[in-house]
């Protein structure tokens, strides 16, 4: 019975020799091992799911959008802030001065990024200045609530804590600006022609307190008036202070250069046509000095022909 064994066994080793290869694995192991294998490799390879040695990238979870409002909620505060600082900010009009211009209650912005760059203001333009020297006394102080400073101090509403005011600009440094009569206004001379005057007003206003005037503007500073010439406490009624009725341009915030709000009234605000003509202060004394060397010229060129003439007459007479 052992041979049979043997044989048996002998025999059932040779058919599985021919079957398959010697060195492969017995099926039922292969099976076993296969079925274990591959339900561990179908919960590695779920869906999201990345195994070990896989190079796929995982798949981020999306941040909540309330998580990420607050960031951007931050963010915007930050640019506004810079916007209001470096670029433009908004201002309200807070009286008639400027009328018809602008009207009370319109929104102006501010370009507050040229002045950073060494540009100073022009004759004609339109500028925001913090108070030179108490021009506001006797003024309304407003009394924003919190909610309008902190919108305020972020530049999303205009100022209303600053003590600013609005005019447009006359003369500059080295000019001479004088108002006789009714006028017409002139600088260093010449005469401007102002339709922006408010209808009914003359340029140069007839008293005693300011409207009659012949001012030099120091250099660094500006002389500035209202449009509304009869409703404006400008740079005519403010000599007594310590600048003379000037502003120092370091007060300037910058030029008004578009009128917002309402749209009804929205419009940029250029400087008029009067201000192209050349109003320098130089221009009138270079015209004076181009006609002085061409007056010395002919002082000079007269005695020098009579010497001549008096020393060919007597070669002539020889």
């Amino acid at each position: 019975m052992g041979d049979v064994a043997v044989g048996a066994r002998s025999g059932h080793d040779g058919e599985e020799h021919r079957g398959r290869p010697v060195d492969a694995p017995d099926p039922a192991t292969d099976d076993a091992v296969t079925s274990g294998s591959d339900s561990a490799a179908d919960e590695r390879t779920q869906p999201g799911d990345d195994g070990p040695g896989d190079s796929a990238p995982k798949q981020k979870t999306q941040r909540s959008f309330w998580k990420e409002l607050p960031i951007l909620i931050g963010i915007a505060l930050v640019l506004a802030l810079l916007i209001k600082t470096f670029l433009v900010q908004a201002f309200s009009i807070p009286s008639d001065s400027m009328q018809n211009t602008l009207q009370q209650g319109d929104r102006v912005l501010v370009d507050k990024l040229t002045p950073w760059f060494g540009s100073e203001p022009e004759r004609g333009e339109v500028v925001v200045f913090h108070d030179p020297g108490n021009w506001l006394r006797g003024e309304p102080t407003p009394d924003p609530n919190a909610v309008q400073t902190f919108l305020s101090w972020i530049g999303l509403m205009p100022s209303v804590e600053e003590k600013d005011l609005i005019k447009r600009v006359i003369g500059v440094g080295g000019d001479t600006v004088e108002c006789k009569g009714t006028g017409p206004l002139k600088v260093n001379g010449k005469a401007l022609n102002e339709p922006y005057v408010y209808p009914g007003n003359t340029p140069c206003t007839v008293d005693d307190f300011g409207g009659q005037f012949k001012v030099k503007v120091p250099e660094g500073y500006i002389w500035v008036m209202g449009d509304h010439r009869q409703n404006s406490r400008d740079s005519r009624y403010n000599q007594d202070d310590k600048y003379h009725g000037m502003v120092p341009v370091d007060e300037v915030v910058g030029r008004a250069i578009v009128k917002a709000w309402p749209i009804n009234r929205w419009g940029t605000l250029p400087v008029p046509d009067t201000f192209d003509q050349d109003l320098s202060a130089r221009s009138a004394a270079s015209t004076a000095l181009s006609a002085a060397p061409q007056g010395l010229a002919l002082a000079g060129v007269v005695p020098v022909v009579l010497w001549r003439r008096r020393r060919i007459a007597p070669a002539e007479t020889r």
